[in-house]
Parts: structure tokens; C-alpha cells; sequence
């Protein structure tokens, strides 16, 4: 089936309806540019652009999650720096009583280049310290009803991969439901790495990968091959949502295929993109929408963040919501 996306629509999650638990990387992002030919070591070069902010997969989410009025609780750590308390600020009451490191908060600089590439240079910083206890002090003792922890960028945060195992096993004891993306590794696609993510995978309920990520962990040519062997390691009734880029996202659920399509924008920045989807996806997913429908809305949500610029991501409206995902039938 294709649904059609139309932009986003109004999230209607009232603040005793379910929450996004983020947990991953929040760091600083600094994007330069444009540049041409990489310059000689030693020389000044002066870029015509830059922005300092927000950065990281679980900044990136839980900014849209604000936007579209989404009820969110970061699970993360920053550094013992300005930059650390810049980061803190810029999330207010989300930020409060975040574990602080006593190392340097990871900055990322993106250069720009002149045919629409970017190049990243990443300190190492507090995600290299990140463990789990810093996530699990941030995380209630019980989910609430129909509450997801949403998992960003783990392959960063060497200290918390180490035990991503039993993270995963405590929000599962805890009753959340679970939205996985990993993103790259950083280390590539060894043999081990695939087999831990298989063993994760077996505990979520959503997985959101890009196709070259899917294809890339799943070993398979092509999307629609990937979706299939990914299904087969799957949770039963657990979503295998792939993101296209301008094509869209596609989902699978069982027998089920949706597909929704990328309307045509002028792109301004991609950096988050992923994230963007991921948020209106649970956004909608969180109202008791149908798959196809959280499809379209990470789609919409995702197209209106590239293409604006300060970012847009959709309508927020907080009213309570007119049922719950425990209640929805599951189409088959």
C-alpha cells in the first residue's frame, strides 16, 4: 500500500498520554561552508556560513519532539564545560539533572562542501564516557502506559555499548516498547557487530534504518531483499521501517508493506533528517495512528525540516488523545 504525505498534522498527546523516552548522543554541532578543494595544512581559510547548535541523533529527535509537542525525557550526559551548560540550556526543563562528565562536551564539526557533500571532524569528549548508568538514572522505575524508548547513535558511546544487552533487557523488565536506529558503526559492519544487532533486534518493536544501513547489516542487495531478512529476525508484529531519503520510507509489519512518498522540496540542510522522521513517526505512532499513517508523518515531518530554515517540523496541539496503542487492532 502507498500512503500519501501532505505535511505534518496536529499531535494530539495530552500530558498523561505516552512519552518518548531519547536516549543516546546530545552534542554540539558546528557547520562550516561552503568550501571547495580541501586546504593546505597551516594556511586560514574563511567560510561564508556557519551555525553553532544543537546536535547529536538524540538532539536532533528530541528538538522535533518539542516542536510537534510530543512529551520527551532525554536519557543522556554532558560535558563539564560552557558547552555542557550551553546544551543544558537550550533544552530547559529537559535538561535539567543531566549527569555531568568531568571531560569535555563532544563537538562535531561539518564542513560544507561545494557539490553538497559534508565531511565530519568529532572529539571524542563525554560520549566516549557515557555509561549506563547515566541513562538508567534517568529512566522512571516502570513505563507509563504505551511510553517507547527510542535508542540513537549507541555505536558512539563506546562505555554504553558495552552493555547495550542489558540496557535493552532493563526497558523490556520496565514495560517500554522499543524504537531502535544505531546509525553507522563506527568500527564498520564486522561479524560481531551483526550478530549483537540481531540479538537486539529480537527485543524491538521498531527498527529505523536507512537503506544503506539495512542493506549494510542485513547483507542483502537491495531494500526489498534487506526488509525480508530483517523480518525474519524480528520480533512477531515488530515494524522494519526503512528511510529513502527523497524517495520516502517504507514499512513492514508482518505481510504488510507501506510506502510513503517524499513530496518535492528545495533541500537546505539534511543534517538530521533521519531524526526528524524518527520524531513524527512516533509522534503519530504515540496518537494511536496505524502504521501506514506514522509512515507518512515521519516522511512529512522530515521533508519540512530540510527544506526550512530556521527548522519547521509541524503543528503542535496538546489535547488528550482519543484512544490508546493497547487498545488499536492490528490489521493482518
Amino acid at each position: 500500500m502507498t500512503a500519501a504525505s501532505h505535511g505534518p498534522k496536529a499531535h494530539v498527546i495530552g500530558p498523561r498520554g505516552p512519552k518518548v523516552h531519547v536516549i543516546g548522543n546530545v552534542n554540539v554541532d558546528l557547520i562550516m561552508g561552503p568550501m571547495g578543494d580541501w586546504p593546505e595544512p597551516g594556511t586560514e581559510n574563511i567560510m561564508a556560513e556557519s551555525a553553532l547548535r544543537v546536535g547529536g541523533s538524540a538532539g536532533n529527535a528530541a528538538l522535533a519532539f518539542q516542536a510537534l509537542g510530543v512529551p520527551y525525557r532525554l536519557a543522556c550526559n554532558v560535558g563539564d564545560d560552557v558547552f555542557g551548560q550551553w546544551l543544558r540550556k537550550a533544552f530547559g526543563a529537559a535538561g535539567r539533572g543531566w549527569p555531568v562528565s568531568p571531560v569535555p562536551t563532544t563537538v562535531s564539526v561539518g564542513i560544507n562542501h561545494a557539490n553538497g557533500e559534508r565531511t565530519f571532524l568529532t572529539s571524542q569528549g563525554h560520549l566516549e564516557v557515557t555509561s549506563l548508568g547515566d541513562v538508567v538514572g534517568r529512566l522512571p522505575r516502570r513505563a507509563g502506559r504505551g511510553d517507547v524508548a527510542l535508542l540513537l547513535g549507541g555505536f558512539l558511546s563506546p562505555r554504553l555499548l558495552e552493555s547495550y544487552e542489558a540496557l535493552i533487557d532493563l526497558l523490556v523488565a520496565r514495560g517500554f516498547e522499543i524504537a531502535l536506529d544505531t546509525g553507522w558503526p563506527s568500527a564498520g559492519w564486522s561479524e560481531t557487530t551483526i550478530r549483537r544487532m540481531a540479538v537486539w533486534l529480537t527485543a524491538c518493536d521498531h527498527l529505523l534504518l536507512n537503506e544503506i544501513e539495512s542493506c549494510a547489516f542485513s547483507r542483502q542487495p537491495d531494500v526489498e531483499t534487506a526488509a525480508r531478512w530483517l523480518l525474519r529476525k524480528a520480533k512477531p508484529g515488530a515494524a522494519i521501517v526503512i528511510k529513502q531519503g527523497p524517495r520516502g520510507a517504507t514499512a513492514w509489519r508482518g505481510l504488510e508493506r507501506f510506502h510513503a512518498a517524499a513530496p518535492a522540496v528545495t533541500v537546505i540542510d539534511t543534517v538530521g533528517a533521519g531524526d526528524a522522521f524518527n520524531a513524527g513517526y512516533l509522534a503519530s505512532w504515540l496518537t494511536g495512528r496505524d502504521l501506514a499513517a506514522a509512515v507518512a508523518e515521519g516522511v512529512a515531518v522530515a521533508s519540512a525540516a530540510v527544506s526550512t530554515s530556521p527548522r519547521v517540523y509541524g503543528v503542535a496541539r496538546k489535547v488528550e488523545p482519543q484512544r490508546h496503542r493497547g487498545t488499536e487492532a492490528q490489521r493482518r
